[in-house]
């Protein structure tokens, strides 16, 4: 959760088989995502929480295909460490590790993935990026990542869609190329509205890190239809991670929006995280996985 007394002074700066449902609107203004109260965003072999370390396999990072250099039998990953990405401050955590995926996704069927609408907007984006599954430090801080052909996918059709500018409802389901093995859809909720009480983990690639699990999130708001309010840790890049209920294991929605996520530093030519105590801050935005009809359709 996101500390937010500034140490530093800021300045402004398969197949679900469902017919396809897609809705376009004028493009919602995407802000990036910040730290309340301490920063509880952690690596998959630190967390203690067993079943999110197993959800987490079935989470994939967008990745686009330029990034990914196929050197015979497999593909190797190129990216900008974060430090270079966005000029952070040596006291940054996680400044030397790679920034490859620009959005999160994870699986709710064999072979489809559901994420933000603005992180898909034609088949030309299905054309351009792969879905990478893996993309993560299992047992310690990697300095290089591979992928053999089995982490990674294309998505191929999609299946439904909005990005709505009023109601802010923010979403997209996607058919990938083939069926995914080895690794369990997502459990999701299909009916009624997550508990004001809930404590939330939030599973994805903040600021298009290797994945990163957040946990201890608190319910800020719920009382708007369409989506949720969050205190969860999280950056930009992480839209489409998926927002689970800590109690349950059940997606409860999509991260889609939120805080600023740096500011300069007033001591050093460098950036830092924006940090926020645990009840300050415009929070984070979960579009609600129920607003995706056809996920109750298809149940």
């Amino acid at each position: 959760m996101k500390l937010r007394f500034i140490l530093c002074s800021l300045m402004a700066f398969g197949s679900v088989g469902l017919n396809a449902s897609i809705i376009f609107h004028n493009p919602i203004k995407i802000t990036p995502k910040v730290i309340y109260g301490s920063d509880d965003r952690e690596e998959i072999f630190e967390s203690s929480d067993s079943l999110m370390q197993e959800l987490s396999r079935s989470t994939a990072a967008k990745i686009p295909n330029e990034s990914l250099i196929f050197d015979g039998d497999s593909y190797t990953l190129k990216s900008k460490s974060l430090k270079e990405w966005q000029n952070l401050c040596s006291s940054e955590r996680f400044i030397k590790q790679s920034t490859a995926a620009t959005c999160s996704g994870f699986l709710i069927s064999s072979d489809v993935i559901v994420t933000a609408g603005h992180c898909i907007y034609s088949v030309n984006d299905c054309t351009n990026n792969s879905w990478v599954f893996d993309y993560t430090n299992t047992t310690e801080e990697k300095a290089a990542f591979s992928f053999n052909q089995n982490q990674i996918y294309h998505c191929t059709k999609i299946i439904a869609r909005e990005k709505n500018n009023e109601t802010m409802n923010d979403y997209a389901v996607i058919k990938l190329d083939r069926p995914v093995t080895g690794r369990l859809p997502l459990k999701i909720r299909h009916a009624g509205k997550i508990e004001d009480d809930a404590v939330l983990t939030v599973i994805g690639n903040p600021s298009g890190l290797p994945i990163k699990i957040t946990s201890g999130a608190e319910l800020r708001d719920n009382s708007n239809p369409i989506f949720f309010t969050t205190n969860a840790d999280t950056y930009g890049r992480n839209s489409g991670s998926a927002v689970i209920n800590s109690r349950t294991g059940i997606v409860e929605g999509i991260l889609v929006r939120g805080d600023v996520d740096f500011a300069k530093s007033s001591t050093e030519d460098c950036s830092v995280s924006v940090h926020h105590d645990q009840s300050s801050g415009r929070g984070e935005d979960v579009t609600r996985i129920t607003n995706i009809k056809i996920l109750s359709k298809a149940r």
